[in-house]
């Protein structure tokens, strides 16, 4: 990418034919915040994404904002993205399918940056923190939405800061705009803190960006990014951990719908010798592997961390469709279309287990209380993904649609992937017995769980266990 001063913001104050219609649609909406800002400093990519190029946003442009002192909000820097949306509608980058949907992605990035004292300039850091997003965005064409989590496990610039990931958000000055090729909203990226991504994830990303609205050193109501904060919001203010977020979580749930673990399950039902039927998955046995429509639908699971739908539902095996109506959305399901169009390269049976014994690494077992009390006593479900091999884990309550195990028969395999149906007074009574698992402190390992009435059994394993499996 190469840093320069648009030529063509200027000419867009003009009629000129050739300009690109969705390229001016963002640029007036720019205009409309900042009139004295016709040509803004722009970092654009030097080889287009449709020429061969790497970068796929065409250009950011960077706009000096002056705050607003009657809202106690701080100058800033502000930066736009144009790619996500179709800036051209000849097909060169996105498919043009008319101006009644989403242009291209349906939405492009914005981000706010607090100016420091001295600054003349805007830093083009966050530029590449953008192009790396949209890189994400056009790789595995998942957009994203406002409440959703990045965890990027790097201070964003670079530097020693704390903000090391993102929260996304609507921004607060630009509106959604129509063009010919439809229409794009601005979502705005928010740097957190490690802590404040774990609260989004465990309880829920609007709820932890309203929290930061109230904080001014946090972001205030525009969410400025300050790059050199040291403190987070439960740093500053203690009580907002136990009375909002313990608090959303339990009340409203937990968005968090699943997590890459160190897990693994033995079926106790079987003898081990039985080679066609014996234990899915145990420390020291090869695992079978997922089907790849399984595992896609486990990705999905997986994917983005959080679910909006309204009500829980997991995909079916069985792969057709039960309607042909297209989704208004990518996340008002957990079934996707790409999902769909898999079909099973093997018939999988399905069996039904007596007992299981599910083992997990202390960091995997202080979620089972979230997942028991955020997400089971909501109507929801939780899903543990191996990240040593292909075995998963999914907890569902009763009021799951599409799951394979059932109250009378709670405990049920599809090769390597377990279901579990747990009812509520169920759930009730392991949150009381797993207690001590929701404090995040080392404890001595291992730790033993049993309920023999209901022929489970979780052991909570040194990581030791999961990283030398035939030791």
């Amino acid at each position: 990418m190469d840093e320069v001063r648009p030529t063509s913001v200027a000419q867009a104050h003009g009629l000129v034919p050739l300009f690109p219609p969705g390229l001016q649609a963002i640029y007036g909406e720019c205009r409309r915040l900042y009139p004295e800002q016709a040509n803004p400093l722009q970092v654009t990519a030097i080889v287009k994404y449709w020429l061969g190029g790497p970068d796929p946003l065409d250009y950011i442009s960077m706009y000096r904002n002056t705050g607003c002192p009657a809202q106690d909000i701080q100058e800033h820097w502000h930066y736009v993205s144009f790619g996500l949306s179709d800036l051209y509608g000849d097909n060169r980058v996105h498919e043009f399918t008319g101006a009644e949907g989403p242009s291209g992605f349906g939405f492009e990035l914005t981000f706010r940056l607090k100016r420091e004292a001295g600054e003349t300039a805007p830093p083009t850091w966050p530029a590449e923190l953008m192009q790396g997003l949209a890189r994400y965005v056009f790789q595995s064409e998942n957009t994203f939405c406002s409440g959703d989590h990045v965890s990027w496990h790097s201070p964003l610039d670079n530097s020693e800061s704390r903000i090391q990931h993102m929260l996304l958000t609507e921004d607060p000055q630009m509106q959604p705009i129509q063009t010919p090729f439809g229409t794009v909203s601005f979502l705005q990226i928010v740097g957190v803190c490690t802590e404040e991504l774990q609260a989004a994830q465990q309880w829920n990303g609007q709820g932890i960006l309203e929290l930061m609205r109230g904080v001014r050193v946090a972001g205030g109501p525009w969410l400025i990014t300050d790059m050199r904060r040291g403190e987070t919001i439960f740093d500053i203010d203690p009580h907002l951990q136990q009375e909002r977020v313990d608090q959303g979580i339990e009340t409203e749930g937990s968005n968090l719908s699943g997590v890459s673990a160190k897990c693994v399950w033995d079926d106790l039902s079987r003898p081990p010798e039985d080679e066609e039927d014996s234990r899915s998955i145990c420390i020291g046995s090869q695992p079978r592997r997922l089907s790849d429509k399984d595992t896609e639908q486990i990705r999905e699971t997986l994917r983005k961390g959080l679910e909006f739908n309204s009500k829980a539902a997991l995909p079916p095996i069985n792969s057709q469709r039960q309607s042909h109506e297209k989704p208004q959305s990518r996340k008002d399901s957990l079934e996707s279309e790409s999902s769909a169009a898999i079909v099973p390269h093997e018939l999988i049976r399905t069996r039904q287990l007596e007992s299981v014994h599910l083992k997990f690494n202390q960091e995997s077992g202080t979620l089972l209380p979230l997942c028991l009390r955020g997400r089971l006593l909501h109507g929801r479900h939780f899903t543990y993904k191996s990240i040593n091999g292909d075995t998963a884990i999914t907890f569902v309550s009763t009021g799951v649609e599409g799951a394979f195990a059932t109250e009378e028969h709670p405990y049920a395999a599809h090769g390597p992937w377990l279901q579990i149906l747990l009812t509520e007074e169920f759930v009730e009574q392991m949150l009381g017995d797993l207690q001590e698992l929701h404090s995040r402190e080392e404890t001595k390992l291992p730790k033993e769980y049993s309920w023999p009435e209901k022929k489970l059994k979780i052991s909570v394993l040194p990581d030791s266990v999961f990283d030398n499996p035939l030791q």
